[in-house]
């Protein structure tokens, strides 16, 4: 029997009915449409569905969506304002900080809640804010350096 969830995803209002076992993910993937977050591992291993549920980072894959019931989320989509990209997002494209790009959805929303808890961390505290989000391609380097621009101030937010 399907319960009704209502959340509000990236400022929009969604009401809508779940299964009791529906992950947070495949609400926002299959139902809300937005393909942003990715569903990597399934186990909460690989941190490619990080959101931010009520301003903390959590993997969607391992939330169920009655539990979000009420929620505030924030995806990758939500991240930019209008046409105009967010800091982090501005400095993971000047950094080279994708490749592939499948975590680079959970590595912006883990990045953003990191620094939305402390604007200014140090390196250790960035490499220990990404710690859940594996990345196969860039070696996490790039994805400090980027991080690092944004706390130096050399990215703004956009007007």
């Amino acid at each position: 029997m399907k319960k009704e969830l209502k959340l509000k995803v990236n400022g929009q209002p969604y009401e809508l009915f779940v299964k009791p076992k529906t992950l947070l993910v495949e609400v926002l993937r299959d139902l809300v449409g937005l393909t942003g977050t990715k569903r990597g591992c399934s186990s909460s291993s690989c941190g490619a569905c990080t959101v931010m549920l009520n301003g903390m980072s959590v993997k969607s894959c391992s939330v169920l969506a009655l539990q979000a019931n009420g929620a505030e989320v924030v995806t990758v989509e939500g991240l930019a304002k209008g046409n105009e990209l967010s800091p982090l997002q501005r400095a993971f494209l000047d950094h080279g900080s994708y490749q592939c790009g499948f975590c680079t959805p959970g590595m912006l929303m883990s990045t953003t809640a990191l620094l939305t808890e402390n604007p200014k961390p140090t390196k250790l505290e960035i490499k220990e804010g990404i710690d859940g989000n594996i990345c196969r391609c860039t070696g996490y380097n790039s994805i400090v350096r980027a991080v690092t621009a944004v706390v130096k101030g050399e990215y703004k937010e956009a007007k």
